[in-house]
């Protein structure tokens, strides 16, 4: 399955030229010096049109909402696009939009990261993973995927293994992983993963990066989610006798919570189960899940 997939933006913003109104007002002869010596160095003209100075974008410092779950701070030299800017992002980079995230980055454009909350009930957190099985699934969501990649005339991704193993941290209920993927000209990409438990369902983000910057990036996002809180009432912890629980656990969470109930479930069940789930899954995704489901549900049989 490949719902989070995302391929670092190869042509970012004009980031330079875009504040919040009040860090406008204080730096306007420094923001016009920096608008300038972008397009310079780009090699754009002043008369030519960015795609991405459209966009409604929002700059730090201030506290963040994230898809109405929850907050994080948006720091000096941090911006932050809503569902519908971020959707649009999105496309200009060639991606899947999906209708339900937000988008988090540097002003040096050295990562990116996108925050959506998946409303799939309180997840179980006592299950083993299992990353060479997961690992399996993954590569064999691959054909479904590429295939209506090249529907959109997008190249194709092929998955690797893992970058960074998954890992669950039981304190900050959080878990974590890194696939490693290849274009279609070798160039490598890592998708790192975090998925952060709450009372009803799970914050996803998904964090993108070359390999070499992996690691920096890592440790920049982590010390940004220190941040971050769901709100009041959402989180793990809130959890009462009662809530909706999640049908499948933490390594579903990895693999895609379709694949997992395929295997239990068979393939009807699990695509009902998995449509009532993911109600707000955007249907290009849906799609490729779909085809992914049916290639599973065949070697199951």
């Amino acid at each position: 399955m490949k719902k989070s997939i995302r391929v670092k933006n190869t042509l970012p913003p004009r980031h330079g030229c875009i504040q919040n109104e009040e860090f406008k007002m204080k730096n306007v002869s420094l923001n016009i010096i920096k608008c300038l010596a972008v397009l310079i160095l780009s090699g754009t003209s002043v008369a030519e049109q960015n795609p991405y100075d459209d966009l409604d974008w929002q700059a730090g410092p201030k506290t963040q909402e994230l898809v109405n779950k929850a907050t994080i701070f948006l720091p000096e030299g941090y911006f932050y696009l809503n569902t519908e800017e971020t959707d649009k992002y999105l496309e200009l980079g060639q991606n899947f939009p999906t209708g339900n995230e937000n988008f988090f980055a540097p002003d040096n454009w050295a990562w990116e990261s996108y925050f959506s909350f998946n409303d799939i009930g309180y997840v179980k957190d006592d299950d083993e993973i299992d990353g060479d099985e997961l690992l399996q699934q993954m590569k064999d969501g691959d054909e479904a995927s590429n295939k209506r990649r090249k529907e959109m005339g997008w190249s194709t991704l092929t998955t690797i293994g893992w970058e960074f193993p998954p890992r669950y941290d039981t304190v900050q209920r959080r878990l974590e992983w890194a696939y490693l993927l290849k274009g279609e000209n070798n160039e490598k990409i890592v998708n790192y993963e975090t998925r952060i438990l709450g009372r009803s369902g799970v914050m996803e983000v998904v964090l993108v990066a070359t390999p070499d910057m992996l690691n920096q990036a890592v440790q920049e996002l982590n010390s940004h989610l220190t941040t971050f809180e769901f709100k009041q009432g959402e989180k793990y912890s809130n959890y009462i006798e009662g809530d909706r629980v999640a049908e499948y656990g933490l390594a579903a969470l990895i693999a895609g919570g379709a694949a997992a109930l395929a295997t239990k479930k068979g393939f009807w069940a699990a695509i009902v189960g998995f449509f009532v789930a993911m109600k707000k899954f955007a249907i290009i995704a849906v799609i490729a899940v779909f085809g992914f489901v049916i290639s599973l549900f065949k070697r199951k049989k």
